[in-house]
């Protein structure tokens, strides 16, 4: 169909306007001819109906969005067009599962074969990766934490990693640094997480609990719920 074509209830609406002014300008002449024009639109804009009537004082017309005595009659019935508004997560989000999907297969025996190499939960350093950089090996945070494990260059020091860009080192470097915090808090799993987002340091000064800083709150969250729901609680 041609796109000039007008829809049936756009011409009814069209046709019921023009009514309209000719009555108003014989009522109030073209002053008032265009006032009734323009609180015909805005009505119509407003509202899916709108009916008229007659000011038997002045013999004005007179419109309004919902029926009365002074309006009884129906004048514009228009269907509201809207357009849906789509999901912001309707396409987005399976493509982001299947790129992360994509990148922890790319990665995972080299992840479980350091974890086991480490002695510690490969579930827990997948969680903590997946947080942490979601898998994108040439991640750089804007406090200079690189890699799958988002090394500081501090950590990756004291467990003697050279180059944290190098998948296997990084892993090894942040795996190992779980374990010695896993000792550290003895098995106590959010301090753990704590720990390795905000330092060990801050997890003992807070008193030996997570700290109250909204991102480190946010983090350990995050990662229980992601080892809870992967059935991996308890380690």
């Amino acid at each position: 169909m041609s796109s000039c074509v007008q829809p049936l209830h756009q011409r009814i609406l069209a046709n019921r306007i023009a009514w309209v002014l000719r009555v108003s300008a014989r009522a109030a002449r073209c002053k008032g001819g265009l006032l009734v024009a323009l609180s015909l639109v805005a009505l119509a804009e407003a509202s899916a109906q709108v009916y008229v009537g007659t000011n038997t004082s002045g013999g004005g017309v007179v419109l309004s969005n919902f029926q009365t005595q002074e309006t009884p009659d129906l004048l514009v019935s228009a269907p509201v067009e809207t357009t849906p508004r789509p999901s912001s997560n309707a396409q987005a989000e399976p493509r982001s599962v299947t790129r992360t999907s994509a990148r922890a297969d790319r990665w995972r025996e080299v992840i479980d074969a350091v974890a086991t190499s480490v002695d510690i939960s490969p579930k827990l350093v997948h969680a903590v990766i997946s947080a942490e950089s979601n898998y994108d090996p040439k991640a750089v945070s804007p406090k200079g934490a690189i890699g799958l494990m988002q090394l500081l260059p501090a950590t990756a020091r004291r467990f003697g990693v050279k180059d944290p860009f190098v998948v296997r080192d990084n892993v090894y470097a942040g795996a190992s640094y779980l374990k010695w915090l896993m000792g550290y808090f003895r098995g106590d799993l959010e301090l753990v997480l704590a720990a390795y987002n905000a330092g060990e340091h801050a997890v003992v000064k807070a008193g030996h609990k997570v700290p109250m800083y909204p991102e480190t709150q946010t983090y350990v969250r995050r990662i229980m719920a992601n080892l809870r729901a992967s059935d991996a609680l308890p380690l």
